[in-house]
């Protein structure tokens, strides 16, 4: 699947904590069923966190956002950027270029790429309603740092879309690096299409592109005085 089909759900590959159902039955089911004493579940208690203040904000603001969906990213950034591992995703995006990219170029390309999708799709989870969610019961990996949390998302025709995020444990706790989608991984992905580009244009030009993607939209020109 290209970067281009993946899109259709990009809400739930890079905003994805945004869909897990708080205080829903499936979740209240999904704590019950992990066992207190493991280290795993935090990653889907931050999950569950994280989508309680992004499901209220959103709640909080939708008058507000409606007129302008640009404030939107606002939300996203003080909500969901602190729990994503921006810089670890951004360096298995870029592959086996990571290496002869510069510091500097290593972080606008992580800047560029978060920014590119928010501002292109960051809008498409202001009308999302939770119901269409279910939080699956959470199955322990065999690696203490990493852990997935499965969810399925049913859309309006009634087709339901597994979706896993993937997390690892770092010093500043439990942080969220991939979402797959049907199978698809968010960071395989855009690694097979960036990098391609990368290797036709080169790191610099496709930094360009991805800045000029994610740049904020003009301000709306003023209206003349009567």
């Amino acid at each position: 699947m290209t970067t281009q089909t993946a899109h259709r759900w990009i809400p739930a590959l890079l905003l994805g904590v945004a869909l897990v159902t708080p205080g829903t039955a499936s979740a209240q089911a999904t704590a019950a069923a992990t066992p207190p004493a493991a280290a795993q579940p935090d990653a889907q208690t931050l999950m569950v966190s994280l989508s309680d203040r992004m499901l209220k904000s959103l709640a909080d603001n939708r008058p507000v956002l409606k007129k302008d969906p640009t404030k939107v990213f606002g939300l996203i950034d003080a909500v969901l950027l602190p729990s994503f591992d921006a810089d670890y995703a951004g360096r298995l995006v870029m592959g086996t270029h990571y290496r002869a990219a510069t510091p500097a170029q290593r972080k606008r390309f992580t800047q560029a790429l978060y920014r590119s999708l928010v501002k292109t799709y960051g809008g498409a989870i202001i009308d999302f309603t939770a119901d269409r969610v279910k939080f699956l019961p959470f199955q322990p990996s065999a690696k203490p740092e990493s852990a997935i949390v499965r969810s399925v998302i049913t859309r309006s025709d009634g087709t339901r879309i597994p979706v896993n995020y993937a997390l690892r444990q770092t010093p500043a706790g439990w942080m969220v690096w991939d979402v797959v989608i049907e199978g698809i991984s968010y960071v395989r992905n855009y690694r097979n299409d960036l990098g391609a580009e990368i290797s036709a244009k080169g790191i610099d030009a496709v930094i360009a592109r991805l800045e000029a993607d994610g740049a904020p939209p003009a301000a709306a020109p003023a209206k003349a005085a009567r």
